[in-house]
């Protein structure tokens, strides 16, 4: 699958501005290309608002991360955020900070440090629940396991489904990924 293809499936409400950030992992015969790759989407995307790296690389899997940085640094201005990431051992929630201490902990372990959740705008409510029950005991699932507020949750599953088939449907018929990603 083409790093194009994967935007598309995996990262419409990131690219529709409905969703802070999104994760996926790609196969690549060749890190070199795939950062080279990276580089030139982010030439096109950044003027708009976004920002793509890799946050682990592992064989021939990298876990591709693609943020909104606007809306990123805005969240981990929050100081409930700061404080629930501080006991992570994130030291500074400034965005190239945090994101660096991440990549840290991805490299840390075969694990998801569970506080990544917060990373794709998860609300903290879940992620905390979440990490507390052990992933148990949810009151519903869909892109996360909710602990909080379910109708929200299930309320942004389904925006977030919508938009993700309206813009295969628009990929499929010729928009590109830089047509489709709304300026933030």
């Amino acid at each position: 699958m083409s790093l194009e293809q994967s935007l598309i499936l995996h990262c419409a409400p990131t690219l529709a501005s409905l969703k802070p950030a999104s994760l996926f992992t790609i196969e690549t015969k060749s890190p070199a290309a795939l950062n080279e790759e990276l580089r030139q989407w982010n030439r096109t995307l950044r003027p708009k608002g976004l920002f793509l790296c890799i946050l682990r690389q592992s064989g021939r899997n990298a876990l591709v991360y693609v943020c909104r940085m606007s809306h990123l640094e805005q969240m981990l201005r929050k100081p409930e955020l700061a404080d629930f990431l501080s006991g992570y051992g994130y030291e500074d929630t400034a965005f190239g900070k945090a994101l660096g201490r991440l990549k840290k902990r991805l490299s840390e372990g075969d694990g998801f440090p569970h506080e990544i959740g917060v990373f794709l705008g998860y609300p903290l409510e879940d992620v905390v629940g979440f990490i507390q029950s052990g992933g148990r005991n949810c009151k519903c699932v869909g892109c996360w396991k909710v602990y909080g507020d379910e109708a929200e949750a299930r309320r942004k599953f389904a925006q977030y489904k919508k938009c993700s088939c309206v813009y295969q449907r628009l990929w499929g018929e010729g928009r590109s990924v830089a047509q489709l990603t709304v300026a933030a």
